[in-house]
């Protein structure tokens, strides 16, 4: 009554099955891997970032390009303040407010954006403390530039003047007639009354949503190899079923082929 899995089409049927399997099933953990590794990574950038308060500050020059390691290191810069901007739309305690970003103009040429603090409400140039004149010497944590969908930040266009939706090299560049710094710093403690903006994470150490999208896959892939197992014994019971109704006479050999092959040749929805 199994003879019919030694025909080519059930030895197709069979390898197929046997490399699907390992290999939906290989998918899903490396998926489930990856989603692990997201959470080591969250876990360690926590713990780094209550840590790196605490540290010596460094020069910018050693901790730049900025990375998962650097990412909230103190360091300590000096320069002369220049043009600032407001960043609209953050958030700080719960309340909706904007940063202070003011550039600071370094010897090597480059400006380093700080934010100096947050204030709440809409943004109003007319309310943002003036930077001190002359020379300055700020201390704060290291932050990579940022990218809009990451830490809240909005991929908003048509700012007013004086305004910019994100903290990177590549918005301020459009803004400002010189270099800047593919960074920032946010200092440890406000200036003139404002709050400071605590540290963020390190990008792509976050529970975001690429990290529940690789959960995600993990379980369909799962399913896959679960699938592919059942339309296996689907198919396996059909032609055992056709196979023993020949047996008794109830349909031909032929005749229940025939059937097993359009039942097998259906679509699957």
């Amino acid at each position: 009554m199994y003879r019919f899995l030694l025909t080519p089409r059930w030895w197709g049927i069979n390898l197929f099955v046997l490399l699907a399997i390992p290999f939906c099933v290989f998918m899903g953990s490396w998926q489930l891997s990856r989603f692990e590794a997201r959470i080591e990574d969250h876990q360690s950038a926590k713990e780094q970032a209550a840590s790196d308060g605490k540290g010596a500050a460094r020069p910018l020059a050693e901790l730049l390009p900025v990375d998962k390691e650097t990412s909230g290191d103190q360091t300590t810069v000096s320069g002369r303040y220049g043009e600032q901007l407001l960043v609209p739309d953050r958030e700080l305690d719960g309340r909706r407010g904007y940063y202070v970003l003011t550039l600071l103009h370094t010897d090597g040429g480059r400006a380093l954006p700080v934010v100096r603090g947050w204030l709440p409400g809409a943004p109003d140039a007319a309310k943002a403390p003036a930077p001190p004149r002359g020379e300055v010497t700020v201390t704060g944590a290291l932050q990579a530039s940022e990218n809009p969908g990451e830490n809240g930040v909005t991929a908003r266009g048509g700012l007013p003047a004086g305004q910019t939706a994100a903290i990177s090299a590549a918005s301020l560049v459009n803004l400002v007639p010189y270099d800047v710094y593919d960074a920032w710093i946010t200092l440890n403690k406000g200036d003139s009354g404002m709050k400071a903006v605590p540290v963020s994470a390190a990008p792509d150490t976050g529970l975001d949503l690429k990290a529940f999208q690789n959960l995600g896959y993990t379980g369909e892939w799962f399913v896959f190899a679960g699938f592919v197992v059942f339309m296996w014994f689907r198919l396996f019971r059909r032609e055992t079923e056709f196979a023993r109704d020949a047996e008794i006479g109830l349909l031909t050999a032929d005749a229940a082929e025939a059937t097993t092959y359009e039942v097998d040749s259906t679509p699957v929805r």
